[in-house]
């Protein structure tokens, strides 16, 4: 089963992205409209749990 992240950090330095950023800017806004949870509903049957290892979301701190 995959695992979903809680949290993602990508760089210690990612608070600039608030700094740097604006607010306002287009991507920032479809980043927090935008809910794709549901990826891992649609790909949970795609993954076993008794062959091979187990998906393990790369994104999450374990």
């Amino acid at each position: 089963m995959i695992r979903q992240q809680q949290t993602l950090v990508l760089s210690p330095y990612a608070a600039l992205y608030d700094i740097v950023v604006p607010k306002d800017n287009m991507l920032r806004q479809i980043n927090e409209l935008v809910d794709v949870t549901f990826i891992y509903e649609e790909l949970e049957a795609k993954y076993s749990l008794d062959n091979g290892r187990n998906a393990i979301d790369p994104n999450s701190h374990v």
